[in-house]
């Protein structure tokens, strides 16, 4: 970009009225209708916490607060058993001046796919009474529940949230659910009424594992905070599932408590009846003792009246503490490794109700903060889909998906399944695509690097795919994965960019220079030295790829120009010549030999001997001795993939440019568009998972025009978000925007409330992490880049009002008549220089704008 000299005027004043001007209302993104909520399940709950998930009709379902997943866990008194499936819920009591009495569960409608079974309906607390009419409204992390029905006299808002505020990773990291139930009275007369809320003390059982042995609930009320505390006599506090849980209110009227319901006296248990009929009777819960219960029921109820058209807000906080977290497993298997590396959120308190004690003086600022980053971010002027897709995926980083070990590491699974992780060890081809991390909370990325250059990679630059824990045996799977290496490169490069953090850099050079110069190596991925893979490259496929192909080369290249950098800014003069000798060779050669005139193509190159192989680079599979190197299945071939260009996509979003000619990058993605995209699923045939079907549209995995090998790579008839995305951002960087925000809004189509949850993408699992490529659709859609090594910052010039975030700060650009307007709303951001795309580069003496302050630049 072309400097221009222009006058630059710098004014820091107070942006303090930027929050006061948003609505006392919590931000709305989406609303979803009655016809579409059935599906919806979204999370509440901190980064490495845990969650408890806030459904579309408005109960709290999958209870996943013990260090597993367990979707599908409503805690019971009996739990066991669909007819059983009667786990937490709030219920409201209304009696009117007439003295008229009803009960309603705060909950709409269930789902009817949920209503036939074996022993009937199977959905939970399936035979309460409950509104007629919901709806849900969200901007995640806030979502809220309309309830409503013509026969009550009131309406019900449920909202639920966790704190969410880039850069800020403990007030993001709270173990704990903020339910705010608003009320109003629509009926022209005064009204009682009373709402009570239940949840058994389940310590000991996560649902799949462990059991409850003599819990004890505890009422507390202190300095104005009414509640129950939850622990344990029994269980072992060494077990994973030991640990505290508070349940509290902060409203103001008569309360009543349980610490049990009533003890089973016949076969035919009616603890529930007597629980209903009590509530019913007058609001106030009676006490009852049950000496005999190892996961005894806590319930609490707050009474008060409505005046005629009168609404009153009733605010309770669920909280957890559970700090014995295990090493990677699954149930049934045995453990790789035994040893408890625990939570690093337990660390910051002493139990749950220290959680309770902590956040309750800064709930007014918590919230304040959470609504000023998503207001920020939801009034930019950027694309509906662009802004839910990045919103809405950020959610999988606050589930069981991702966990933050004692000594403070980030590590995650590839997906959940219902009952434990899907695919262990932060695999770096998975977290490759993810972009969430490294632009909300830098820091913690910084440590996913920390992991995959301290612990994963060994002297001789093998950088193990998977990562064992504890982290001292992290080495031990011992097997390299081409695209995780070279992308882990490229990650490595982005994280020192947005930090500036030149020890980090230094730190970890030697390894990540020494996990580069591995693919030179006998029987490596480019053991000629010649810019181009053609080795046993493993990959996210989970299958080797044999001779050059443009999924691994774009990453190789990519590594390649992010090393040269990074060697020539520590000095390594001697290194970066030969990285940049390396891509420029590489770059060459895909072009000319790979690039068919529509889109890059694999040559499959059998190594026709495993001698030729390092045994390391021979993949994860425990068949891989049994590949036949002559003639290998499983190939891409002459086959259009989707994320071809993942490399180049990455390049683009950290600054690195063009890895080939621009031209081929803009047909290559003009060919997956029109061989790739399908516009009616109906039509097509899949011989594997299916995450789109019938009249839904989606990019495929790979499509085949002209040659397909006999046996294809195994998931080539499939279509999965993660991928989609790299392909719809990749087409967003070239200027092919419609056809970027049409696949990127098929996928929300799909994940649309009524079919799948909005907050759940998956592909091998609940939550997969790949599918958090979405954040880089703001990247794309604003030109935003930034650099703290260079204190430089780049927008569009398009006029418009937009959201960045660097991991450290973030806050909004107003571009107008080549002019910028830069507020920071939270952290603080350095810069020597502002760029406007197409117009011109600013330079001038260090500039610190810190939080709620603005910076004008005038081009």
């Amino acid at each position: 970009m072309k400097n221009i000299k222009l006058a630059v005027i710098i004014q820091f004043i107070s942006v303090i009225a930027f929050a006061q001007t948003i609505s006392n209302d919590w931000p709305v993104l989406k609303t979803y209708d009655q016809n579409h909520i059935q599906k919806i399940k979204m999370p509440v709950g901190g980064i490495g916490t845990g969650t408890i998930s806030l459904t579309g009709r408005g109960s709290l379902e999958d209870w996943e607060i013990m260090n597993r997943p367990a979707k599908g866990f409503n805690p019971t008194l009996e739990n066991w058993g669909p007819v059983k499936v009667k786990g937490p819920f709030f219920a409201i009591y209304m009696e009117d001046e007439n003295g008229k009495k009803q009960t309603r569960l705060l909950e709409g409608p269930p789902d009817e796919s949920y209503y036939e079974g074996d022993w009937g309906a199977t959905s939970n607390n399936h035979g309460l009474p409950r509104f007629g009419s919901a709806s849900f409204k969200t901007a995640y992390p806030f979502g809220q529940v309309y309830l409503s029905d013509e026969n009550l006299p009131v309406e019900v808002v449920l909202g639920a949230y966790n704190p969410l505020i880039p850069g800020n990773i403990d007030d993001s990291s709270i173990p704990t659910a903020i339910l705010n139930y608003t009320v109003k009275n629509t009926s022209k007369k005064d009204i009682t009424i009373s709402l009570a809320g239940t949840i058994q003390n389940f310590i000991g059982f996560d649902g799949t594992r462990g059991k409850t042995i003599n819990n004890v609930n505890t009422i507390r009320e202190e300095n104005g905070v009414k509640g129950i505390h939850y622990t344990t006599n029994g269980v072992d506090p060494e077990s994973e599932q030991w640990g505290t849980m508070s349940f509290v209110s902060l409203n103001e009227g008569h309360t009543s408590y349980r610490t049990d319901w009533q003890p089973k006296t016949s076969r035919w248990d009616k603890k529930r009846l007597d629980f209903w009929d009590d509530f019913s009777a007058d609001g106030v819960l009676e006490k009852r003792v049950n000496e005999e219960a190892n996961a005894p029921m806590g319930s609490l109820a707050v009474k008060t009246t409505l005046k005629a058209g009168e609404e009153k807000n009733f605010k309770f906080l669920i909280s957890w503490h559970f700090p014995n977290r295990q090493t990677w497993d699954k149930p049934g298997f045995q453990k790789l490794i035994t040893a408890t590396v625990g939570n690093y959120y337990t660390t910051k308190y002493t139990d749950s109700w220290d959680v309770i004690s902590k956040t309750l003086p800064r709930l007014e600022e918590l919230e304040k903060n959470t609504k000023t980053f998503v207001n920020a971010l939801i009034k930019s002027d950027m694309p509906e889909e662009i802004k839910e897709s990045a919103l809405f995926n950020l959610a999988h980083l606050r589930t069981q998906l991702a966990f933050r070990i004692k000594t403070g590491q980030l590590l995650g699974w590839e997906g959940v399944f219902d009952t434990h992780g899907s695919c262990f060890g932060s695999c770096t081809h998975v977290w490759n695509y993810e972009q969430t991390t490294a632009f909300l909370f830098g820091e913690l990325a910084k440590t996913m690097r920390d992991v995959e250059y301290g612990y994963a990679t060994d002297d001789q630059g093998l950088m193990s795919f998977r990562v064992y824990l504890p982290l001292e045996e992290g080495q031990k799977w011992g097997k390299a994965a081409a695209d995780g290496q070279m992308g882990s490169i490229m990650k490595f490069y982005r994280e020192w960019q947005l930090s500036g953090d030149d020890a980090f850099l230094k730190k970890h050079w030697p390894k990540v220079k020494k996990s580069l110069e591995f693919c030179w190596i006998p029987g490596g991925w480019d053991a000629d030295k010649n810019g181009v893979m053609e080795g046993s490259q493993h990959n996210t496929m989970d299958v080797e790829y044999f001779g050059p192909n443009p999924q691994m080369g774009f990453w190789y290249v990519g590594a390649l120009k992010a090393s040269e950098e990074m060697a020539n800014y520590l000095g390594d003069k001697k290194f970066a010549k030969t990285c940049q000798s390396l891509f420029d060779q590489g770059s060459e050669w895909m072009d000319k030999n790979l690039f068919n005139g529509e889109y890059y193509e694999q040559h499959i190159q059998p190594p026709m001997s495993k001698d030729n192989v390092a045994e390391s680079l021979m993949g994860a599979a425990d068949d891989a001795n049994a590949i036949d190197l002559t003639s290998p299945d499983f190939q891409l071939g002459k086959g259009v993939l989707v994320d071809q260009l993942v490399g180049q996509v990455f390049s683009h979003i950290v600054g690195l440019g063009y890895l080939a000619k621009e031209e081929n990058i803009k047909k290559t993605l003009e060919s997956i568009m029109k061989y790739n995209y399908v516009e009616n699923m109906t039509s097509h045939a899949n011989f594997h998972r299916s995450y789109a079907l019938g009249d839904e549209s989606a990019l495929l995995m790979a499509a085949y025009p002209n040659e397909r090998p006999e046996k294809p790579f195994p998931y080539y008839t499939e279509v999965m978000t993660g991928f989609e995305y790299t392909a719809a951002i990749g087409m967003l960087q070239e200027g092919l925007t419609e056809d970027g925000l049409l696949c990127i809004r098929n996928i929300r189509d799909r994940y649309d409330g009524k079919k799948r949850s909005p907050f759940d993408e998956a592909e091998a699992g609940h939550h997969y992490a790949r599918s958090m490529m979405a954040w880089a659709g703001i990247l794309a859609t604003t030109e935003f880049h930034y650099s703290a090594v260079e204190k430089s910052m780049r927008f569009t010039s398009k006029p418009g009002t937009y959201f960045w975030s660097n991991g450290y700060s973030y806050g909004t650009c107003e571009v107008k008549n080549k002019k910028a307007e830069i507020t920071v709303l939270s952290g603080k951001l350095e810069l020597d220089s502002f760029s406007l795309e197409g117009i011109g580069t600013k330079k001038f003496q260090t500039k610190i704008i810190d939080t709620m302050e603005n910076f004008n630049v005038k081009l």
